[in-house]
């Protein structure tokens, strides 16, 4: 296991600056995930610590060791691609092979570890097929058992879900956690799927234009968006204009036009000073709905529009003419419950307030 310190780090591709000045440390034996929307920079930072891409400006450790202009076949990474590139003339052991075979490693040892590498993902009694006789599912074990029977000191993923159906990915989801923790690999995983991420990551950086905005574990960055990009980008949210009027104690107070709320700083770091703009946001799911107002942070209002999906109904929840998103498990206020006046309240640690 290394640790991978990434320090100042500048790319550029002629006038376009993909990675401004980022800083990032990542821990020995961490499944880490690089998370943003398209041309947001991940997949420039991946390569770069791949060695596919010499950056500009600062410096990148694997360990102690300082790899940033180290070629790629000499930082012993290994590279699992969104295509998963397999030689379609080779048999899966001969692909699970390639990387072996151009370190030189003798015939016997060779077959051992191609053995062994097959059995971690599973495929042990698929080494004589060609990639065109498996799955989908199947041909990414196989680029990711490619990756490990090099005992690589770090793994990177490039969207390696992206081209399986729905129900194999969330198997593949828990399968590279297991063998991730299985190895102790220190991993670093670039995606754009939340749900991804935030399922099996230890920790998540968000990025957006060659910057990173926040980096924390998946509740931390669910429950604590430190920015309003952030908090719009992981699931779903309201957002609600305000203007602090007050606060003390870790707590912030918000004057809006739906009333007042009392919530808690995205970032405590820069706390909104009072009569400061600010947006507050509220998860759809941290809204409890009743005929009667309870406590603080209590908005009256009534349905506007309801989707049942069984186990919950997504509400439109209409406010003094704002429609606020709102989803309740195992509802009650379907059909003619959802009728007449309602209110909907939230717990101040669930009301997020951000700088505007």
């Amino acid at each position: 296991m290394i640790s991978i310190r990434i320090q100042n780090l500048t790319k550029r591709f002629g006038t376009v600056t993909a990675l401004q000045q980022l800083d990032l440390t990542i821990g020995a034996g961490e499944l880490f995930f690089l998370l943003g929307p398209s041309g947001c920079g991940k997949t420039t930072l991946l390569r770069c610590l791949a060695g596919f891409y010499i950056p500009d400006e600062g410096r990148i450790f694997f360990g102690d060791e300082d790899v940033t202009r180290l070629a790629p076949h000499k930082r012993n990474t290994g590279m699992m691609f969104q295509s998963y590139a397999l030689w379609p003339h080779l048999t899966v052991a001969e692909n699970v092979a390639f990387g072996l075979e151009e370190r030189k490693i003798a015939k016997p040892e060779l077959k051992r570890r191609v053995a062994e590498a097959l059995e971690s993902v599973r495929m042990a009694d698929y080494g004589a097929r060609r990639p065109n006789q498996l799955s989908g599912g199947q041909q990414q074990r196989i680029a990711l058992a490619r990756a490990l029977v090099v005992r690589p000191r770090c793994l990177l993923l490039d969207e390696p879900l992206s081209n399986l159906d729905a129900k194999l990915r969330l198997e593949m989801r828990a399968e590279i956690r297991r063998i991730c923790k299985e190895f102790q690999l220190t991993t670093v995983y670039v995606t754009h799927d939340q749900k991804e991420a935030l399922s099996i990551s230890d920790r998540i950086a968000i990025m957006e234009s060659g910057r990173i905005l926040q980096v924390g574990s998946p509740r931390e960055i669910y429950r604590r968006p430190a920015c309003k990009t952030v908090a719009n980008f992981i699931g779903e949210t309201d957002f609600i204009a305000g203007k602090v009027v007050g606060g003390a104690g870790g707590r912030v107070t918000v004057e809006t036009a739906l009333g007042t709320f009392e919530g808690v700083a995205g970032d405590p770091a820069a706390a909104p000073a009072k009569g400061a703009g600010v947006t507050v946001s509220i998860r759809p799911e941290c809204w409890t709905l009743s005929r009667e107002a309870r406590g603080r942070n209590c908005v009256k209002g009534s349905i506007g529009g309801c989707v049942y999906l069984g186990e919950v109904a997504q509400y439109d929840f209409v406010a003094g003419g704002t429609a606020l998103k709102i989803f309740e498990l195992n509802p009650r206020f379907v059909d003619q419950a959802a009728r007449g006046e309602l209110y909907a309240s939230v717990e101040p640690e669930d009301v997020v307030v951000l700088v505007a």
